[in-house]
This record gives structure tokens, C-alpha cells and sequence, in this order.
């Protein structure tokens, strides 16, 4: 009996030894938050096989803290891949990996996230044609389907139809619903969204069903970095049918009145200066609301466009029980993993460190 009891003891020496060397634990400010977190575009941890285990790490993380974070799903501003249809990519800018290697890689770090909670993805630029835009074909639908994660079930309320005329979830709305907050929308459009899919996402807004709720759009490209970031006017690319930032805000945000946040990333200055990766402005729709417009895409940040991907920086968006205040927590799980990093896990700058409120 004796031998038993100190077996148990020293398997719960052991096991709270072992749970001590977890990483850095991420808390939320309130216990009855709840949040979103955001992955910024993942293209260079994707394009070289020495990054990928980097956004690996980061879905792993995500995964293991759904509940310490209470989180409702993940949210990414796309470019899941550098190609999307390249069979021998010119290293070292694009990477050591083929399109068809990317595609299943990056499918692949997701797919920790099936069945645990939803990921909402807006398509990037370089999710379509040969290397980036040249066409409207996209391996997108292949890979990223509905039935693949269960978790959709309960979310996903519509879709609308892709460039090639096929409902995917390029173009999907979720819905939402928290005790405090109320009901959220969440809207991801393709890349550089068409006229009849912003047509879309505004009728979708006013309809019966959505008119209550609060609705934040995810969209890849929409505008730079700074306080006050500039708005982008439309991309130079082949595929046709493009919308800017300048053309989403006034086509979609301005005239619909329950639109309050929108988040995209796209785009990156490759140097060290993360103040230049991050952007942040805020516009009253004509309905007089303030409308609060993020940009956060750290691909450039740990060396450059050709570094380690983005030194696994992620958001977390914490929606505090007030049901107005958001707080966004800029986090490393890359740097948190070791004791040697961990003190630079979150970033406190201004820039990065914050809260909003929602009316």
C-alpha cells in the first residue's frame, strides 16, 4: 500500500514538474472574454520547408489554447501560399517548395484546427493564377472545403459565388453569438472583392435575418500601415475585376450601417520596423457609426521577405464582457516557447498593444 502511495506521489511530482515547462501561458484580461485570433498572411512560413514548422507551432498553440482563451475561431488575412500553380519556384525570393507542395502543407497545419473550433480565411493575391493574380483559378476550394471541419456546422450561414462561377468559401459569411455582444457577422471575401460580391456582402448586411447584428468584414488587401493608414487603390494584376481599399469603403463600409470592424493584411515593408507591418484608422459610415479598420501582416518581420515567415507573431482579439470593448493582444508563440524569448512574447508597443470600443 505504502509502494502505491508513493508511486501516485511521484507521478504527481512528475506531471506538475512536466506541466511547469508548458510555454508561456497567454490570460486574457477579463475571464468572461472572449476572443478571435488573428494570423496575418502566412505565405513565408509556407514557401520554405525550414519555415513550416513555424506556422505549425502556431496552429499547435491556437489549438491547445481554446479555451484558456475562450476562442470562437480563427481569423486569417490570406495569401496561404507564395504560388498557386508553380512547378519550379525561383529560389531563393519564392521559396523551395512547389505550388503543390505548399497547398498541401499549409492544408495541413490548418487541418490541427478541424473539428476544434472554425478558421475564416480571406483569399490573398497569391492564392490565384501562376505566381500571383494572373488568372481567377485558385487550388482555394480544392483544399479548404466545408466538410472537412465539423465546426462550420453551427457558423456557416452563406456563401456566394468565386470568379469561376462556384459558390466556395472565397465568399462566406459566419454568425455568432455571445451573451454580452450579441450577435457578430463575420464576412471574408475574396481577393480583391467584385462589384457583385460587395453587392453581396452589403444585402447580406441589411437583410431581415442580419440587419441586427454586428458585422466585421476580413478581406486581404485593403490598405497600408500607420496611424490613419492609407487606404490602397486597386492592385495592378491581371485577374480582372478588382476593388481597392478606396472602392471597398465607399462601395460596402460607407453606406452600410451595421459594419464595425474590418481586418485585412496584404501589405509588408520588408524591414525590421514592426510599426511599418501594422495599421490601424477609424471612419464614420453614414449612418454616423465609427467604423474601425485594422491591417496587421508581419511576413516581412524575422528577416524579410525571404526570413523565417514572420517570427510567429498572431493577434488575439479579446471582446471584453462590456460588449463594446475590444482589447488586441500582439503575441509571439515562437518567442514564448523558450525561457530565453519569453519576456518578448507580447508586444506593448502602442501600435500593438490597445483596445477599442464598438457602440
Amino acid at each position: 500500500m505504502k509502494k502505491i502511495a508513493l508511486l501516485s506521489l511521484l507521478l504527481l511530482v512528475f506531471q506538475f514538474s512536466f506541466s511547469q515547462q508548458k510555454a508561456h501561458i497567454l490570460s486574457l484580461k477579463d475571464s468572461s472574454s472572449f476572443s478571435f485570433v488573428l494570423l496575418p498572411d502566412v505565405q513565408n512560413y509556407v514557401k520554405y520547408d525550414y519555415n513550416q514548422p513555424v506556422l505549425e507551432l502556431l496552429t499547435a498553440w491556437i489549438a491547445d489554447n481554446v479555451n484558456n482563451l475562450n476562442l470562437k475561431a480563427v481569423l486569417c488575412t490570406g495569401d496561404l501560399v507564395d504560388q498557386n500553380e508553380c512547378l519550379v519556384p525561383p529560389f531563393p525570393r519564392f521559396g523551395n517548395q512547389t505550388s503543390t507542395q505548399q497547398w498541401e502543407f499549409v492544408s495541413g497545419a490548418f487541418r490541427r484546427l478541424d473539428h476544434v473550433l472554425p478558421y475564416i480565411i480571406s483569399t490573398g493575391n497569391h492564392d490565384y493564377g501562376y505566381t500571383r493574380a494572373e488568372t481567377p483559378a485558385s487550388h482555394f476550394p480544392a483544399y479548404f472545403t466545408v466538410e472537412r471541419n465539423n465546426k462550420y456546422r453551427n457558423c456557416l450561414v452563406a456563401v456566394h459565388n468565386n470568379r469561376m462561377d462556384v459558390p466556395t468559401m472565397e465568399n462566406a459569411a459566419y454568425a455568432f453569438a455571445d451573451e454580452h455582444w450579441g450577435k457578430l457577422l463575420i464576412i471574408a471575401l475574396e481577393y480583391g472583392a467584385r462589384d457583385q460580391v460587395l453587392q453581396w456582402a452589403k444585402e447580406l448586411c441589411a437583410s431581415e435575418r442580419f440587419s441586427s447584428y454586428k458585422v466585421f468584414v476580413l478581406i486581404h488587401s485593403y490598405m497600408g500601415a500607420g496611424d490613419n493608414a492609407p487606404l490602397l487603390v486597386k492592385d495592378n494584376y491581371k485577374i480582372t475585376s478588382i476593388n481597392g481599399g478606396k472602392d471597398i469603403w465607399e462601395k460596402l463600409l460607407l453606406p452600410t450601417d451595421n459594419i464595425r470592424l474590418l481586418i485585412c493584411g496584404h501589405y509588408a515593408k520588408a524591414d525590421e520596423n514592426f510599426a511599418s507591418n501594422v495599421g490601424f484608422r477609424v471612419d464614420k459610415n453614414k449612418a454616423g457609426h465609427d467604423v474601425f479598420q485594422m491591417m496587421f501582416n508581419t511576413q516581412a518581420l524575422g528577416g524579410g521577405l525571404s526570413g523565417n515567415g514572420g517570427d510567429g507573431w498572431l493577434r488575439v482579439l479579446e471582446f471584453m464582457p462590456d460588449g463594446k470593448t475590444v482589447h488586441v493582444i500582439t503575441y509571439s508563440p515562437l518567442f514564448a516557447f523558450s525561457p530565453r524569448t519569453k519576456h518578448l512574447a507580447v508586444d506593448m508597443a502602442s501600435y500593438n498593444n490597445f483596445s477599442f470600443i464598438i457602440e
